[in-house]
């Protein structure tokens, strides 16, 4: 998968790019990643980015020219064709405003052959960037941020552990929280029939030797080798621990009728 991020400050991408998976990635050659600074694509002498909005207003935007530029020099599919869905490669705005990101948009987007980045600054981007440029509006969550660069590297993490080949393990990318079937259904593991994948759930809890650390134990069920006990317990805990963190979740996966009774135990209800 190659990356392009446009950026105003390109250094920024020094610490994340060159540590753990992402590195690895990059060194394997299963993705490649180039940083673009846009005050290479400004035609004054103080290179000059961004401008005071038409209408007023308070702070700055970021200009069109230097945007499209880079991306033309690039040279992606045309807009209409990356929106009709016929092309692999995608130009993305990091805004505020944009659909949030969550792991079923991080495996569209790791299923892409190229994802082009718009970091974003001071209080936004010209709309025409927005309107004629990106295909599409991705924002990390319901927040703001002083700009994109910390968005574009969250994204390049989230998708980068979903391609094949970057995580050692490619069975754990499958068990984590959020990851859910589009069917929603429980994907079979081809592991031992102790584990069980997230089902768009928070994942269940994981515990380590020491078996007993400052007078706190390990769960029994964990160590006395009987998978399916293990299994219906881990399923249990995921369900009490998005029931207590993120109810609604719940509303949007496909529970089965064990998770029905199991959540008529937890909640008291019969």
């Amino acid at each position: 998968m190659k990356v392009d991020i446009l950026t105003i400050f390109p250094d920024f991408f020094r610490g994340p790019l060159d540590y753990g998976i992402l590195r690895r990635a990059r060194e394997t050659g299963l993705v490649e990643v180039s940083i673009h600074d846009l005050r290479d694509f400004t035609r004054d002498k103080h290179r000059t980015v961004d401008d005071r909005p038409f209408g007023g207003g308070e702070g700055m935007v970021l200009k069109p020219e230097p945007i499209f530029e880079c991306i033309e020099k690039l040279t992606v599919p045309p807009r209409a064709e990356r929106i009709a869905g016929r092309s692999t490669e995608s130009v993305i705005l990091l805004s505020a405003q944009g659909r949030r990101l969550d792991q079923t948009l991080a495996q569209e987007l790791a299923a892409l052959d190229r994802a082009i980045l718009i970091c974003g600054r001071y209080e936004g981007v010209d709309e025409r960037v927005s309107e004629h440029l990106a295909d599409r509006e991705i924002s990390i969550g319901d927040y703001v941020l002083s700009g994109g660069e910390l968005g574009a590297a969250v994204i390049l993490d989230t998708v980068t552990r979903l391609i094949p080949g970057a995580v050692g393990n490619e069975a754990s990318t499958r068990q984590e929280s959020f990851m859910a079937r589009a069917d929603g259904a429980e994907e079979k593991s081809e592991g031992p029939s102790s584990t069980c994948t997230s089902g768009g759930l928070l994942d269940y809890p994981h515990y380590t030797r020491p078996a007993e650390f400052r007078e706190m134990t390990v769960p029994e069920v964990l160590v006395n080798g009987n998978h399916d006990e293990i299994r219906r317990w881990r399923r249990r805990a995921a369900l009490e621990k998005t029931l207590r963190n993120r109810p609604d979740l719940l509303d949007l996966v496909a529970l089965s009728e064990e998770d029905k009774k199991l959540l008529a135990q937890i909640t008291g209800k019969n």
